[in-house]
Protein backbone atom coordinates (compact mmCIF):
# COMPACT_ATOMS: atom_id res chain seq x y z
CA UNK A 1 0.00 0.00 0.00
CA UNK A 2 1.30 3.59 -0.78
CA UNK A 3 1.67 5.82 1.86
CA UNK A 4 1.83 9.43 1.62
CA UNK A 5 4.64 11.57 3.36
CA UNK A 6 3.23 13.17 6.31
CA UNK A 7 3.88 16.71 4.29
CA UNK A 8 1.88 16.03 1.60
CA UNK A 9 -1.13 14.46 3.52
CA UNK A 10 -1.44 17.41 6.04
CA UNK A 11 -1.24 19.46 2.23
CA UNK A 12 -3.90 17.89 1.01
CA UNK A 13 -6.05 18.03 4.27
CA UNK A 14 -5.62 21.75 4.36
CA UNK A 15 -6.36 22.46 0.67
CA UNK A 16 -9.90 20.30 1.62
CA UNK A 17 -10.54 21.77 4.79
CA UNK A 18 -10.06 25.60 2.90
CA UNK A 19 -12.03 24.35 0.07
CA UNK A 20 -15.37 23.26 2.18
CA UNK A 21 -14.93 26.32 4.37
CA UNK A 22 -15.25 28.59 1.50
CA UNK A 23 -18.55 26.41 -0.17
CA UNK A 24 -20.06 27.61 2.65
CA UNK A 25 -19.11 31.32 3.12
CA UNK A 26 -19.84 31.37 -0.50
CA UNK A 27 -23.60 30.18 0.70
CA UNK A 28 -24.24 31.50 3.72
CA UNK A 29 -24.09 35.75 4.02
CA UNK A 30 -25.51 36.08 0.75
CA UNK A 31 -28.63 37.36 1.91
CA UNK A 32 -26.98 38.90 5.38
CA UNK A 33 -28.17 42.31 4.48
CA UNK A 34 -31.89 41.69 2.74
CA UNK A 35 -32.45 40.00 6.11
CA UNK A 36 -31.36 42.95 8.07
CA UNK A 37 -33.58 45.04 6.16
CA UNK A 38 -36.41 42.25 6.47
CA UNK A 39 -35.94 42.48 10.41
CA UNK A 40 -35.93 46.48 10.19
CA UNK A 41 -39.22 46.08 8.19
CA UNK A 42 -40.59 43.68 10.73
CA UNK A 43 -39.61 45.52 13.57
CA UNK A 44 -41.11 48.51 11.73
CA UNK A 45 -44.47 46.48 10.80
CA UNK A 46 -44.96 45.19 14.45
CA UNK A 47 -44.67 48.86 15.96
CA UNK A 48 -46.99 50.20 13.68
CA UNK A 49 -49.43 47.79 14.42
CA UNK A 50 -49.54 48.70 18.19
CA UNK A 51 -49.32 52.35 17.37
CA UNK A 52 -52.45 52.41 15.07
CA UNK A 53 -54.69 50.44 17.45
CA UNK A 54 -53.86 53.24 20.06
CA UNK A 55 -54.76 55.97 17.69
CA UNK A 56 -57.76 54.37 17.13
CA UNK A 57 -58.72 54.53 20.32
CA UNK A 58 -57.76 57.63 20.48
CA UNK A 59 -59.95 59.13 17.67
CA UNK A 60 -62.97 56.89 19.04
CA UNK A 61 -62.07 58.89 22.00
CA UNK A 62 -62.33 62.13 20.66
CA UNK A 63 -65.33 61.32 18.31
CA UNK A 64 -63.68 60.48 15.37
CA UNK A 65 -65.38 57.34 14.75
CA UNK A 66 -64.33 57.24 10.72
CA UNK A 67 -61.01 57.50 11.17
CA UNK A 68 -60.45 55.05 14.47
CA UNK A 69 -61.95 52.35 11.70
CA UNK A 70 -59.44 53.30 9.27
CA UNK A 71 -56.53 52.87 12.16
CA UNK A 72 -57.73 49.98 12.80
CA UNK A 73 -58.10 48.81 9.43
CA UNK A 74 -54.45 49.96 8.95
CA UNK A 75 -53.70 48.20 12.04
CA UNK A 76 -54.57 44.89 10.54
CA UNK A 77 -52.69 45.79 7.62
CA UNK A 78 -49.36 46.21 9.50
CA UNK A 79 -50.03 42.93 11.26
CA UNK A 80 -50.60 41.19 7.60
CA UNK A 81 -46.83 42.80 6.55
CA UNK A 82 -45.41 41.76 9.57
CA UNK A 83 -47.06 38.06 9.07
CA UNK A 84 -45.42 38.58 5.74
CA UNK A 85 -41.86 39.60 6.62
CA UNK A 86 -41.38 37.00 9.04
CA UNK A 87 -42.00 34.11 7.07
CA UNK A 88 -39.64 35.26 4.49
CA UNK A 89 -37.49 35.88 7.60
CA UNK A 90 -37.54 31.90 8.18
CA UNK A 91 -37.58 30.92 5.06
CA UNK A 92 -33.87 32.54 5.09
CA UNK A 93 -33.06 31.16 8.20
CA UNK A 94 -33.32 33.58 10.73
CA UNK A 95 -36.02 34.06 13.34
CA UNK A 96 -38.22 37.13 13.02
CA UNK A 97 -38.15 39.98 15.90
CA UNK A 98 -39.38 42.86 17.28
CA UNK A 99 -38.88 44.99 19.98
CA UNK A 100 -42.16 46.95 20.44
CA UNK A 101 -42.63 50.26 21.88
CA UNK A 102 -45.34 52.16 24.02
CA UNK A 103 -46.97 54.41 21.05
CA UNK A 104 -47.06 57.43 21.80
CA UNK A 105 -50.40 59.22 21.55
CA UNK A 106 -51.43 62.64 20.99
CA UNK A 107 -54.75 64.84 19.44
CA UNK A 108 -56.20 62.72 16.46
CA UNK A 109 -55.47 65.60 13.81
CA UNK A 110 -51.34 64.49 15.09
CA UNK A 111 -51.56 61.22 15.45
CA UNK A 112 -52.99 61.75 11.43
CA UNK A 113 -49.92 63.55 11.07
CA UNK A 114 -47.58 61.05 12.42
CA UNK A 115 -49.35 57.99 10.54
CA UNK A 116 -48.56 60.31 6.98
CA UNK A 117 -45.04 60.60 7.70
CA UNK A 118 -44.41 57.47 8.78
CA UNK A 119 -46.02 55.56 5.70
CA UNK A 120 -44.70 58.19 3.22
CA UNK A 121 -41.60 57.23 4.73
CA UNK A 122 -41.91 53.39 4.24
CA UNK A 123 -43.25 54.29 0.67
CA UNK A 124 -40.34 56.73 -0.77
CA UNK A 125 -37.11 55.52 1.50
CA UNK A 126 -37.39 52.41 3.31
CA UNK A 127 -39.20 50.10 1.21
CA UNK A 128 -37.60 51.42 -2.13
CA UNK A 129 -34.11 51.09 -0.51
CA UNK A 130 -34.59 47.21 1.01
CA UNK A 131 -36.10 46.10 -2.95
CA UNK A 132 -33.03 47.03 -4.46
CA UNK A 133 -30.70 45.18 -2.07
CA UNK A 134 -33.14 42.38 -2.52
CA UNK A 135 -33.15 42.39 -6.34
CA UNK A 136 -29.46 42.92 -5.91
CA UNK A 137 -29.83 39.33 -3.91
CA UNK A 138 -31.94 37.90 -6.48
CA UNK A 139 -34.28 37.45 -3.93
CA UNK A 140 -37.74 36.93 -4.94
CA UNK A 141 -38.95 36.27 -1.61
CA UNK A 142 -37.71 39.25 -0.14
CA UNK A 143 -38.82 41.23 -3.41
CA UNK A 144 -42.19 40.13 -3.50
CA UNK A 145 -43.36 40.71 0.63
CA UNK A 146 -41.53 44.36 0.37
CA UNK A 147 -43.05 45.15 -2.92
CA UNK A 148 -46.34 44.12 -1.77
CA UNK A 149 -46.12 46.45 1.30
CA UNK A 150 -44.75 48.96 -0.26
CA UNK A 151 -47.90 49.41 -2.28
CA UNK A 152 -49.68 49.07 0.69
CA UNK A 153 -48.01 51.66 2.54
CA UNK A 154 -48.79 53.69 -0.21
CA UNK A 155 -52.40 53.73 -0.34
CA UNK A 156 -52.27 53.55 3.46
CA UNK A 157 -50.40 57.68 3.11
CA UNK A 158 -53.77 58.55 0.32
CA UNK A 159 -56.59 57.89 2.91
CA UNK A 160 -54.32 59.05 6.17
CA UNK A 161 -54.41 62.14 4.16
CA UNK A 162 -57.57 62.32 2.90
CA UNK A 163 -58.67 62.11 6.45
CA UNK A 164 -56.69 64.84 7.96
CA UNK A 165 -58.07 66.74 4.93
CA UNK A 166 -61.44 66.59 5.94
CA UNK A 167 -60.99 66.23 9.74
CA UNK A 168 -63.17 68.73 10.62
CA UNK A 169 -66.17 66.97 8.77
CA UNK A 170 -65.54 63.92 10.43
CA UNK A 171 -65.99 65.23 13.75
CA UNK A 172 -69.12 62.99 15.48
CA UNK A 173 -68.78 60.47 12.19
CA UNK A 174 -69.54 57.22 13.36
CA UNK A 175 -67.21 53.79 12.50
CA UNK A 176 -67.18 52.59 8.72
CA UNK A 177 -66.16 49.53 7.17
CA UNK A 178 -62.78 49.06 5.23
CA UNK A 179 -61.38 45.92 3.59
CA UNK A 180 -58.40 44.45 3.89
CA UNK A 181 -56.53 42.10 1.75
CA UNK A 182 -55.46 39.03 4.37
CA UNK A 183 -52.67 38.11 1.39
CA UNK A 184 -50.87 42.13 1.44
CA UNK A 185 -52.29 44.26 3.59
CA UNK A 186 -53.91 46.47 0.74
CA UNK A 187 -56.61 48.74 2.38
CA UNK A 188 -59.76 49.73 0.65
CA UNK A 189 -62.87 51.62 1.30
CA UNK A 190 -64.99 50.06 -1.34
CA UNK A 191 -64.65 46.79 -2.92
CA UNK A 192 -64.95 48.07 -6.60
CA UNK A 193 -63.02 45.59 -8.23
CA UNK A 194 -62.72 41.76 -8.77
CA UNK A 195 -59.33 41.18 -7.23
CA UNK A 196 -56.64 43.04 -5.38
CA UNK A 197 -54.98 45.41 -7.18
CA UNK A 198 -51.39 44.36 -5.47
CA UNK A 199 -52.05 41.00 -5.22
CA UNK A 200 -54.81 39.56 -7.14
CA UNK A 201 -56.35 37.88 -4.05
CA UNK A 202 -60.13 37.37 -5.22
CA UNK A 203 -62.39 40.28 -3.07
CA UNK A 204 -64.25 37.91 -1.59
CA UNK A 205 -61.38 36.56 0.55
CA UNK A 206 -60.82 40.49 2.31
CA UNK A 207 -61.60 40.94 5.39
CA UNK A 208 -64.26 43.64 6.99
CA UNK A 209 -62.79 45.49 9.24
CA UNK A 210 -64.70 49.03 11.22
Amino acid sequence: MTRRHPIISGFFSSVAIFAIAGAVLACAPVWATTIENLQTAYNGESNAHARYLAFAKQADKEGYGEVASLFRAAARAEEVHAMNHSAVIGELGGVAKADVQEPVVKTTRENLEEAIKGESYERDTMYPGFLKQARSDHNTGAIRTLNLAKSAESEHARLFAASLSNLEKLKGSKSVTHYVCPTCGFTARETNFKECPSCFTSKNKFEKVA
